[in-house]
């Protein structure tokens, strides 16, 4: 069963409160038939632990990759995927809608 964004968001706490790197992708804009609503969460740790969704699994590859870089380099990073984008296809994101997710580190 996938966690609500509120478990989400209190296992993120929980995760910086134990010392560890974290970072929180966060969906925050979609168009058409996109997989996971606006406000859906992804938490990562450093060590590429992670719980929740930004795409019901279709790009999450790739926003851990981006999340372990915004924990090491402190910058937040906005990402968009739709069928148009050629690393859409390759993870799988083929449902005719787009993402935009918000990637940041939490301190």
């Amino acid at each position: 069963m996938l966690s609500t964004d509120g478990d989400i968001l209190k296992e993120a706490e929980a995760w910086c409160r134990q010392g560890r790197g974290v970072a929180l992708a966060t969906v925050v804009e979609t168009w058409g038939s996109a997989p996971r609503p606006v406000g859906s969460h992804l938490v990562i740790d450093h060590e590429g632990n992670f719980l929740g969704s930004v795409s019901g699994g279709c790009v999450e590859g790739d926003v851990l990759a981006e999340a372990a870089e915004a924990i090491a380099d402190g910058k937040p990073r906005m990402l968009e995927f739709g069928v148009a984008d050629e690393t859409a296809w390759r993870a799988g994101l083929s449902c005719g809608g787009r993402i935009k997710v918000y990637v940041e580190r939490l301190d």
